[in-house]
């Protein structure tokens, strides 16, 4: 058996612990060790449909994109390189039951720092001239959001991470924590080695609750297939916008090589599954709802064809938002819970981690820790927007 030491150790080299590496190293704290089982963004990193907007009615969710977006905007000058993200701007339109929600989301939003407007169907029908918008009653419009490329993203922390020293060990798995007491002091890998360490941040995603409830911590997390369906319009659309549909709840956005990706929001009937042994294709029944919901909003595409699918999983709280949290064992923290929000609120994750390690509590006020903690579903205290979309759950 070998042993190590580190300040802090990562468990899991997704988006969110890479996020929280390049977060901790930007902060001066450089002596960490990131272990992830296979390589970095392996996992549902590179699932993710990347849509990047700050269209959230839980303020501090506004908040925390407003912040991704900062990121992703300087992302040349922050990491040297392109991390993928497209800025084509945002748009989401809603029927009538839900327009004074959306105008009151987006002045919350506003309250927070996002550039959010109203646009009239007119401006929406010059982007996106192939739709038949005459279901809508308003629409709200982010020229600043766009899509991006989650595992590029995650390349681009670990590699700005390791360049101020930190470590990051692929092929990797912890297995076990180590408990002394009420407090955690390290970690032990597969391959026998221990290290010890003042803190450790679980940032597991999917699989966070089999392996933290060993330890009496309980992150209630389902774990959701979501699939994604990629679609041939059928001629040039040129530069198309993110479009929302809140009536027929489905998302769409470019794709660089001129296709579409769709993702259904409809959460109603949620299929749960096994992150570990699941389908990565779409359904017959979900191509045929992409066919009808596609069909119905956009009949402009006369010569539309499905190309390809894929699949991948949430890890989904029971209020849909994230915990970015202290436990009960000292020293141990949590980022999980991430509910399809996870791409977009990224950078602003890792630092609240890094935030949470360094002082104990957050350091954007606009970003309170309390928001995120654990023990709030012990509480009855869930995080929920106080301007629900009809039919649209909790993910705005």
């Amino acid at each position: 058996m070998t042993s190590e030491t580190a300040d802090v150790v990562i468990v899991g080299g997704g988006l969110e612990g890479a996020a929280a590496a390049w977060a901790l190293s930007q902060r001066g704290v450089t002596d960490v060790l990131v272990s992830e089982r296979n390589t970095v963004g392996s996992g549902m990193t590179g699932k993710s449909s990347g849509i990047v907007r700050c269209h959230y009615g839980v303020s501090s969710l506004a908040a925390m994109a407003t912040v991704g977006l900062e990121v992703f905007e300087n992302a040349h000058e922050i990491f040297g390189d392109d991390i993928g993200f497209r800025q084509t701007g945002y748009v989401v339109g809603v029927g009538e039951p839900d327009v004074e929600s959306m105008r009151k989301s987006l002045a919350a939003q506003r309250a927070v720092g996002v550039e959010t407007e109203e646009i009239d169907l007119t401006e929406v029908a010059r982007m996106w001239p192939w739709a038949d918008l005459s279901a809508f009653a308003a629409f709200g419009w982010e020229a600043r959001g766009g899509y991006g490329d989650a595992y590029q993203t995650a390349q681009a922390f670990a590699v700005s991470a390791r360049a101020a020293g930190v470590r990051v060990r692929q092929g990797a798995a912890v297995t076990d924590l180590l408990i002394d007491g009420d407090r955690v002091t390290g970690v032990r890998l597969a391959d026998g080695t221990e290290v010890s360490a003042n803190t450790v941040v679980v940032a597991t995603g999917a699989w966070t609750r089999p392996f933290l409830l060993p330890y009496g911590i309980d992150v209630p997390i389902d774990v959701v297939r979501e699939q994604i369906v990629l679609v041939d319009p059928g001629a040039p659309i040129g530069a198309v916008p993110v479009f929302s549909d809140l009536v027929s709840l489905q998302y769409i956005r470019p794709e660089t090589g001129g296709e579409i990706l769709f993702g259904n929001s409809d959460l109603a009937d949620c299929e749960t599954a096994d992150p570990d042994n699941y389908s990565n294709r779409a359904s017959e029944a979900f191509i045929d709802l992409t066919v009808d919901k596609i069909g119905t909003r956009f009949p402009g595409f006369t010569d539309a064809a499905i190309t390809s699918s894929y699949a991948g999983c949430y890890d989904v709280t029971p209020d849909w938002n994230p915990v970015i949290s202290r436990t009960g064992i000292e020293g141990l923290i949590v980022a999980a819970g991430f509910s399809g929000h996870g791409f977009k609120i990224a950078p602003a994750v890792g630092r609240l981690v890094a935030d949470l390690v360094i002082d104990g509590h957050s350091a954007d006020a606009r970003i309170p820790e309390t928001d995120f903690r654990l023990s709030r579903f012990d509480e009855d205290d869930l995080l929920r927007s106080p301007y629900p979309y009809v039919g649209a759950g909790q993910m705005r």
